[in-house]
């Protein structure tokens, strides 16, 4: 079964945009990007990832969206099925 996270960006001033860009033409073997959009407030864009295990969506969160230029913190939150 997959497991689906958000991720809760904040970003530099002025970077949403570009922070935004960058998510949605990342590419990852280990996790499908489902959705980005940017949001009002605390947080600036939330990304909507699935993958098939929690290493799998850790890598591409702390591989890849944590290391773009203008991300300044991210909040990962789990989807559950209770």
């Amino acid at each position: 079964m997959a497991i689906r996270g958000y991720v809760l960006v904040e970003t530099e001033v002025g970077r949403t945009d570009s922070v935004r860009n960058a998510i949605r033409a990342l590419k990852s073997k280990s996790a499908t990007i489902t959705s980005v959009d940017s949001v009002t407030g605390p947080f600036d864009v939330i990304v909507q990832l699935a993958a098939e295990d929690l290493d799998s969506l850790a890598k591409i969160i702390t591989d890849d969206l944590q290391l773009l230029e203008g991300v300044q913190r991210t909040t990962t939150c789990l989807s559950l099925n209770l």
